[in-house]
């Protein structure tokens, strides 16, 4: 990879082969071109939330098999929208790198930049599902004409909606987002990653006055939800920094062996962990939206998904809770 490139990136460990090899490249040119009009990171990452928040019009649309060549044109837009909004969201972060204007509410605009596309895609998809279920009623032996019982089954679905929302796509990227910080913490230090704690970000809300924008404290709040619900999720993790807190006093006096060894342990979990960002994921969407069976979709995140983040979880956790019973002799 061109090594301007990768100045621009906060580490190819980190990056899933499409990422490092196609849409990171593609990205450092469009990162160039706003840096030429000055055009502030934070100002990328709202274009990118309006934009994959807008693919959900052309996601409620069945697809060939209910609304022939237009609906898969409609599809095909929806897709490559969403696609452009998430060239945007990387974007934004390699423009922050190249001319230093990173901030603390660009941060949490990356973070929730996800949950603002996909909001809408799925009250899409649940409207989807209520105008076009023939190939699941079919499958289920239901009576599509009965008007109750559609009804009835579109509740459903957009209980699984909810559930795959909340449990699934927020809560998995929620924690793909926290490993990739950790990674980066023990490979670069303090100052090469973003791992945030909720302690901290609770001093920051506490001292913001009335004359503080309403929206930088609206997310600045939401951001205290987002890394407890992190912290809440690897209590091994933050026990081992507890431990390695007492043991070396700062976190930049943690010796290289044991940064290394974390690493080690580290590196072929974030493979997996990739798994869990938005290449791998979208693109079961993108299948089921063409399949004109979008109410997978769902079913799929609660299931499949929720078995890889379990098992991401769970090896990351068991390693934490190994080196820090080591620390600690």
């Amino acid at each position: 990879m061109n090594e301007k490139i990768s100045q621009t990136l906060k580490s190819a460990e980190t990056e899933d082969w499409l990422d490092l090899h196609i849409v990171r490249p593609f990205c450092y040119w469009w990162a160039v071109l706003f840096a030429k009009f000055d055009i502030h990171p934070n100002t990328v990452t709202i274009w990118s939330m309006i934009i994959g928040a807008a693919s959900a019009f052309f996601f409620a649309y069945g697809c060939f098999y209910y609304e022939g060549i237009y609906g898969l044109m409609m599809n095909i837009i929806a897709i490559l929208l969403l696609c452009l909004a998430d060239v945007f969201d990387c974007t934004d972060g390699q423009l922050a790198r190249m001319t230093g204007k990173k901030s603390r509410l660009g941060r949490i605009l990356d973070g929730v930049a996800g949950f603002t596309w996909f909001i809408p895609i799925y009250h899409a998809m649940v409207y989807r599902f209520f105008m076009h279920h023939d190939i699941e009623f079919s499958l289920l032996g239901l009576d599509g004409n009965n008007e109750q019982i559609v009804l009835i089954a579109t509740i459903v679905v957009y209980i699984l909606g909810i559930i795959s929302g909340i449990t699934g796509l927020a809560g998995q990227q929620r924690l793909a987002d926290y490993y990739i910080q950790v990674h980066l913490f023990f490979l670069k230090g303090e100052k090469g990653a973003e791992l945030d704690n909720s302690k901290r970000q609770q001093e920051i809300y506490d001292q913001m006055t009335k004359e503080t924008p309403w929206v930088e404290r609206y997310f600045q709040k939401s951001y205290i939800d987002y890394t407890k619900k992190q912290e809440k999720k690897t209590p091994e993790f933050q026990r081992l920094l507890a431990v390695m807190k007492e043991k070396y006093g700062s976190f930049d006096n943690i010796p290289q062996e044991v940064r290394d060894k974390f690493r080690q342990h580290s590196l072929p979990i974030i493979k997996w962990n990739g798994l869990l960002t938005f290449n791998f994921r979208s693109a079961w969407l993108f299948l089921f939206c063409l399949l004109d069976i979008p109410v997978m979709n769902f079913i799929w995140e609660i299931v499949g998904m929720g078995l890889i983040a379990w098992y991401v979880n769970h090896r990351h956790e068991t390693f934490c809770r190994q080196m820090a019973k080591a620390i600690e002799g």
